[in-house]
């Protein structure tokens, strides 16, 4: 019997060569594997990193939130992070992603995945002190229907500009944003490209400044497939898994080791990190591939971790 995540991988390069192919697999993910609903795992996930990164954020900013201009790279479908940090008074903010994901829709959706883990009293344990003026307007979307909402007044209202582009590219001054975030997105962009983005946000980023970035440094496809643990891509050398790798969701295998002498190497400071040390045990039962030789079981075995840096 094929093995899931064999099966996906292979309809992901599949679609990885046809003309629109972000499309298809947008339809493919709506209609087919549900994969794009707004769920309480995939909420509560979001919501914690929004929790995490307002943590980094006022242990090292030297002044107030309301001060303040961020940018979130890979948002996505739902603006999860943004409205948390809306919530919690950050002046304004800008998303950006190669594609145009965030329709009013989804905003209306988080809005209400908002609402209803507010009535739940689940909320507080991640946003406890938000802006009750602010959050009303949430509320008041939350019931709005769409056809009766211009988009870019909307996302102005809740002080969001939506970017799409090359995050090597950005149309920022030098030294004019002072946070920028982004969670589950380094894992999937090649280091090449990686480095010139860090390179990117190291020059709009301003001085006294906080970037915070989330990593997943587990196998996606182990998400799906719960026959394989997340360690599972690390037997493959990087011919075979240039193979089985996509543009619809590539995973670049880099370690937080990596990614350190990555910051490293642009002389970008870790002033604060935080990570999972994962599981050995998990990682013994991997025929790990030679290509990974020059890492200790410890530096494999991390599996998702926070970078800080304070500019």
């Amino acid at each position: 019997m094929i093995a899931k995540w064999h099966l996906k991988a292979f309809v992901q390069k599949c679609i990885s060569y046809m003309p629109q192919s972000q499309r298809i697999n947008l339809w493919f993910q709506k209609n087919v594997t549900k994969g794009v609903e707004l769920t309480d795992e995939y909420f509560g996930y979001k919501i914690t990193h929004a929790k995490d990164h307002l943590k980094f954020f006022k242990k090292h900013l030297n002044k107030s939130l309301n001060e303040c201009t961020f940018l979130e790279l890979g948002t996505g479908w739902y603006p999860i992070v943004p409205i948390a940090l809306y919530l919690n008074d950050v002046k304004k903010g800008f998303t950006l992603d190669l594609s145009d994901w965030m329709t009013l829709e989804n905003l209306i959706i988080t809005c209400k995945k908002y609402v209803e883990w507010q009535q739940d009293g689940k909320l507080k344990n991640y946003l406890p002190n938000i802006n009750q003026q602010k959050w009303s307007y949430i509320q008041e979307l939350a019931n709005a229907k769409t056809n009766n909402l211009n988009i870019k007044e909307t996302f102005t209202n809740i002080g969001l500009t939506r970017i799409i582009g090359d995050a090597r590219r950005l149309q920022f001054e030098n030294n004019s944003i002072d946070l920028i975030c982004s969670n589950n997105t380094f894992e999937h962009i090649p280091k090449s490209i990686l480095i010139d983005i860090l390179s990117e946000f190291k020059r709009v980023a301003k001085a006294g400044g906080v970037m915070c970035h989330h990593i997943d440094m587990s196998d996606h496809f182990a998400h799906f497939d719960k026959s394989i643990n997340i360690y599972n891509f690390l037997k493959f050398s990087d011919k075979a898994w240039k193979r089985i790798d996509n543009t619809i969701q590539p995973q670049n295998r880099m370690r937080f080791k990596d990614y350190k002498a990555m910051y490293k190497q642009i002389d970008l400071p870790v002033t604060d990190e935080e990570y999972l040390t994962g599981n050995l045990d998990d990682l013994s039962i991997i025929s790990i591939n030679n290509e990974f030789k020059n890492y200790t079981p410890a530096e494999l075995a991390i599996s998702q971790g926070y970078l800080i840096s304070k500019m």
